[in-house]
């Protein structure tokens, strides 16, 4: 298979895309620092159809730029050669924003070449292998697309090879690459017959008399017709409805199975795989998909401005009849004005005019993350006078949490000092204060600063499991403690944390969590977790607690947990954001819930990704939370491949015999356990019984996987890796458990023997102690027994091969750092880490540890035994991981057996969601 060249370098953070060299491509091989004329060459980007692509610097006009050099097949004839540049000076008259600019050509020592834009961003390729777009994004970048095919059009320049990968998703949108060059190649190549066509696998080239990439060509390409405007017209129509669907409109496992269908059959609608696609959108895609160009569009201005329509009517266009009969009579003017914001905001970033909104009119735009950030989960939350934005972003690279906050009349945020380890946060009622929950090394503590900035005070110095809360206008802190207990609360300016809730576990209550005042102050919601085995195992439940009686009644069940705002309740619905009326003085519902946008991040715990203001001010995120992809890497960083598709895992977990792995995957609002069979990447469920469970380990012989589930009650269990069979109870989490605040259990490693499991034991629902439970049947009915004994944090307990030597994690210095001790003597200790250190692995011979440094970088540790004594070598760094979340309690990779593989959860190169802002929501919920 044929890759075409890109005129672009796809830079995603940590690492450029390089393209595949075809091996009939004769290589050039210019060195960096070679100049073609004033272009002084800078490094080699990939090859393909086309040429080779560099990255080089313009001398004249200091600015980087693209070189592409045309291969000797191509530049060796005069005639082409000539047609080449009479097409070039037509390329480069295509000035449009959407469109790769071409600024020059060239010859030199035999040597053709064009100088294009210089583009960062990941193609569109890229980005559909993590499935369909949100149908706001499909809008926008066809809209984009379409305009630009309009100009080439008009200039008599036909692209004849549209497809995702010749389209850059930017920071300012789309870019099309290669137009028209497509042309000029089909001159040169050599022609392939239909039957010597290969077997399909990903997407498929063919030069020839059948020109372009199988699934996106029109059928008069399939059957070597001419072509024209509207063969560009069918491709586009090919990519809107694989953006949208996530799927290809015309696949197949052989070449003749996929032109087959492209001449005969027609794709199933965008709506019967995506249902909430706004019929006029999936009519527009129809029309471009017609097998007779003369059925198609004659024009893409047509369908430009048939999406502009499409987009600017969007809220009616992707809604249930029932729904969009109540809003059919709303003014498109006002969804003009809306499209014109969004635009308005990507390109110039005037997110403040946002914060005096026309009254009436819905405006939105959006809050990119800060450079080289990712917004982390669902935490951010807008100010309560609407003014301000405030969010937690992780560094992409070491995972390091941090509070940030952005006033809406300006471009940018700034990073609040002294909120490392930052979760969930929330707003003063007089908008001046931000409350956080920061990770710390004595456990999670209760934090407020100074919107603009200043010293952090600590409220409150252990507030359990505790990752959101709620501040009241008395001055009362109540917060979602994520532990057995229910919730808490704390006064704004600091003091003992008290108890508010408790569990009723007689009726399967399993947390209390997701706090939010209402207006009056006394009523408060909060969302319950309760055992449903009859759909799918947990249920959730939003309440209202009155403060002053301490009575709870249930409101509803939903997806997320649930705000208030302007009259209505706000939550989420199988991904969508909907909004219910709501009466704050009788504390009841009414009419339907209506959607308010579609695709909203819910995490695994339930907590949607939205916060409203009840100055009008609505925002949200996007996708699907997918942020890790399971990857196997070399010791010197080299990637070899992926297993499985992006997810939402953790805690991956190699078998004794390395042809398995286990992991803790997401899907909805529950965790379930998988088992990847490695040699073909195909995934089990053991978890089946609609409990879910998290935290996998394998038993020494490989038979049996241990985790942390409630399917009989909160407790460690195991059962087959096959999923086969009932699980075993290992041990009950009881309630009370050493403390008086409950435990949480988290399998962390089993003696090879099979004797001892030792477990992180969440005390207070946070600072983990490392606990051992005895297996062994002389010790039938022992109880188990913390293994240190220590006052500090101790997590990622490891075995040593040979059961003798035990790793773990302790922050007894004040940082995290790597020990080993003697198993079951603990005579002795050794610090093995010497800057920081989490995630111990042993190799399987023992001869070596590995650990993530906290930059997250992976390090290695070769290690001796002489006797009863082990000695550890200098700490080595082996490479640079993007491993998911450093500082996490939990292993986010596992070694081979012979230490020269690592599989990694590794974060998923992709551009970070924004936020988006959305002023005046509730105008458009009204007839």
């Amino acid at each position: 298979m044929r890759e075409e060249t890109r005129i672009c370098k796809c830079v995603t953070p940590g690492r450029g895309y390089t393209l595949p060299t075809p091996s009939w491509l004769e290589p050039m091989a210019i060195l960096p620092g070679r100049r073609l004329g004033p272009y002084e060459i800078l490094s080699a980007i990939g090859a393909g159809g086309m040429g080779e692509v560099y990255k080089a610097r313009d001398t004249r006009l200091d600015r980087i730029v693209a070189i592409k050099v045309l291969p000797t097949h191509l530049a060796d004839r005069p005639e082409l050669r000539g047609r080449f540049e009479r097409e070039a000076k037509t390329i480069a008259s295509l000035n449009h924003p959407h469109i790769c600019t071409l600024y020059d050509t060239g010859h030199q020592d035999d040597i053709d070449f064009l100088v294009m834009e210089y583009i960062e961003g990941e193609t569109l390729a890229q980005r559909l292998v993590k499935g369909a777009l949100p149908i706001q994004q499909v809008l926008q970048y066809s809209i984009e697309i379409s305009d630009a095919l309009d100009k080439a059009h008009r200039k008599g320049v036909t692209h004849r090879d549209l497809k995702p990968g010749n389209i850059m998703l930017t920071k300012s949108g789309t870019k099309l690459l290669d137009f028209g060059l497509a042309k000029l190649k089909q001159e040169a190549a050599p022609v392939t017959p239909v039957s010597q066509l290969p077997t399909m696998q990903n997407a498929i080239t063919s030069e020839g008399t059948i020109l372009g990439t199988l699934q996106y060509m029109a059928p008069e390409q399939v059957e070597a017709k001419d072509v024209d405007a509207r063969t560009d017209i069918f491709a586009f129509g090919t990519v809107v409805y694989e953006m949208a669907t996530g799927r290809k409109a015309f696949e197949g496992k052989t070449s003749a199975s996929v032109m087959a269908k492209i001449l005969e059959v027609d794709p199933p609608s965008m709506a019967s795989l995506q249902p909430m696609t706004p019929p006029a959108l999936d009519r527009v895609v129809k029309k471009c998909l017609s097998k007779e160009p003369d059925d198609r569009w004659h024009a893409a201005k047509d369908l430009c401005d048939e999406l502009k329509w499409i987009a600017e009517g969007s809220s009616q266009a992707g809604l249930p009849p029932a729904i969009l009969d109540r809003r059919m009579s709303r003014e498109l003017v006002a969804w003009s004005v809306l499209a014109a914001a969004i635009i308005a905001a990507l390109a110039l970033g005037a997110v403040h005019m946002l914060q005096t909104p026309k009254p009436g009119l819905p405006l939105q735009a959006v809050v990119p993350p800060p450079k080289d950030h990712n917004f982390y989960g669902s935490y951010f939350a807008l100010s309560p006078d609407g003014r301000k934005i405030a969010f937690v972003a992780s560094d992409i690279l070491t995972g390091t949490r941090t509070l940030w906050a952005r006033s809406l009349d300006s471009t940018t945020a700034q990073p609040l000092a002294g909120t490392e380890g930052a979760l969930g946060l929330f707003w003063s009622p007089d908008s001046k204060f931000i409350g956080f929950i920061a990770t710390t090394g004595q456990g999670r503590e209760l934090k407020k600063i100074d919107a603009g900035g200043g010293p952090v005070i600590t409220l409150a110095g252990d507030v359990g499991g505790a990752v959101r809360g709620t501040w009241g206008a008395d001055g009362m802190i109540v917060l979602s403690r994520g532990a057995p207990e229910g919730l808490s609360q704390v006064s704004s300016n600091g003091g003992p944390v008290s108890l508010l809730t408790r569990l009723d576990t007689t009726h399967g209550e399993g947390q209390h969590r997701w706090v939010f005042f209402l207006p009056d102050g006394r009523h408060l919601l909060f969302e319950v977790d309760i055992a449903d085995p009859a759909h799918g195992g947990m249920a959730y439940e939003t309440r209202v607690l009155d403060l002053k009686t301490m009575k709870q009644s249930v409101l509803l069940r939903a997806d997320s947990n649930a705000e208030y705002a302007n009259g209505y309740l706000l939550y989420i619905q199988q991904a969508n954001l909907v909004a219910q009326p709501f009466d704050v003085s009788s504390l009841t519902l009414s009419g339907d819930p209506v959607p308010v946008a579609q695709q909203v991040l819910v995490t695994s715990i339930a907590m949607g990704a939205f916060s409203a203001s009840p100055s009008g001010l609505l925002a949200f995120e996007g996708g699907s939370g997918a942020n890790s992809q399971l990857v196997w890497y070399t010791r010197d960083g080299k990637e070899l491949g992926q297993v499985g598709s992006p997810g939402l895992y953790t805690m991956p977990s190699l078998s004794p015999d390395g042809t398995k792995a286990t992991v803790s995957l997401a899907q909805g609002n529950k965790r379930d356990i998988w088992v990847f069979e490695l040699a073909r990447s195909i995934a089990t469920r053991v978890t089946v019984d609609g409990m879910g469970g998290n935290y996998p380990v394998w038993s020494g012989d490989g038979t049996r996987v241990i985790y942390s589930g409630i399917e009989r009650g909160a407790g460690i269990y195991s059962k087959p890796p096959s999923g086969l069979g009932s699980s075993e109870l290992v041990e009950q989490v009881a309630l009370g458990g050493p403390t008086s605040m409950g435990t949480r259990a988290v399998p962390n490693s089993i003696s090879p023997d099979g004797k001892f499991l030792v477990y992180m034991n969440f005390v207070n629902g946070v600072s983990p102690r490392l606990w051992v439970h005895p297996f062994t049947p002389e010790k039938a009915g022992a109880k188990d027994y913390p293994m240190l004994g220590t006052n500090f944090a101790e997590a990622h307990a490891q075995f040593s091969p040979d059961g003798h030597w035990l790793a773990y994690m302790s922050i007894e210095t004040g940082r995290q750092e790597i020990y080993v001790v003697p198993f079951p003597s603990l005579s002795s200790k050794l610090q093995i880490s010497t800057t920081g250190g989490v995630q111990p692995r042993w190799r399987r011979d023992g001869k070596e540890i590995y650990y993530i440094a906290p930059d997250g970088k992976m390090m290695a540790v070769a290690v001796g035994v002489s006797g009863n004594s082990l000695k550890p070598d200098t700490p080595k760094t082996l490479f640079q991981t993007r491993i998911v979340t450093v500082v996490s309690g939990y292993h986010q990779y596992d070694v081979t057996t012979d230490g020269q593989k690592f599989l990694i959860n590794s974060n998923v190169d992709r551009d970070p969601e924004p936020i988006t802002l959305y002023a005046n929501w509730t105008e458009g919920l009204k007839k």
